[in-house]
């Protein structure tokens, strides 16, 4: 892993990278969404409310991964001042926050019919909002500095002392009493009919290959606008 914390080793990978992710993201939206929303049965409680859910839970999974990815960069950056991982983190930071944001909007027009209410101050809900917010403040933090290595590394502080709020939110309905339902993956096995899971993981592998996309686009722009950085200092202009 340190050798890709050269950024034209890691920028060549990732051209390797990018387009099969970029296929299998379109392959899996165009197989997966059909499926989710016209094919797939309804749920014998809530109908076809239930297709809110191949859109909620990735986004839910995926939102949670993208801040495990900024810890896990920032920490990096911290500790052995790999600028590729920092650019990971910040890289994350925005698609975190977008799925974050699609994870609260589809709860709530979910919530609506199954609870009679879009929103309660639930453990799960409050715990995903906070997430929602900390993203906001990473990406907020990293730019309020004039240098932006202090943004970096106060942003990178910030991504470690919220990933905290990563077990609250995923084990929120175990320790508390909740509205939310139980989480889809425990113990006990898979909480969910067979003929859900297919549309389910073809929709997270829509949404994980599009973050790799997103990102990896992401990581190129910091490392041009770096280089353009490094250009002007040393003709002092």
């Amino acid at each position: 892993m340190h050798a890709l914390a050269n950024p034209n080793r890691f920028l060549k990978l990732g051209d390797r990278i990018q387009p099969w992710a970029l296929g299998l993201c379109l392959i899996c939206l165009a197989v997966g969404l059909p499926i989710a929303l016209a094919f797939s049965p309804p749920d014998y409680q809530q109908g076809d409310t239930v297709r809110i859910m191949y859109i909620h839970v990735p986004a839910a999974w995926m939102s949670l991964f993208c801040y495990g990815v900024m810890a896990a960069g920032s920490a990096s950056f911290l500790i052995w001042r790999q600028p590729v991982a920092n650019m990971m983190a910040r890289a994350s930071a925005p698609v975190g926050a977008m799925f974050a944001g699609l994870c609260l909007l589809t709860g709530m027009l979910w919530g609506e019919p199954m609870w009679g209410t879009p929103w309660v101050w639930d453990a799960r809900l409050t715990s995903m909002l906070v997430l929602f917010f900390l993203y906001l403040g990473y990406m907020a933090l990293g730019d309020a500095f004039d240098r932006p290595e202090q943004g970096d590394k106060a942003g990178a502080i910030l991504a470690l002392v919220g990933s905290v709020n990563l077990p609250i939110i995923k084990f929120s309905v175990d320790w508390w009493n909740s509205l939310h339902q139980p989480s889809i993956f425990s113990m006990a096995g898979i909480s969910l009919d067979s003929s859900m899971i297919l549309p389910l993981f073809l929709m997270v592998g829509a949404f994980q290959t599009f973050y790799i996309v997103v990102v990896l686009m992401g990581v190129r722009t910091q490392v041009l606008t770096a280089k353009v950085r490094a250009a002007r200092l040393m003709r002092g202009t």
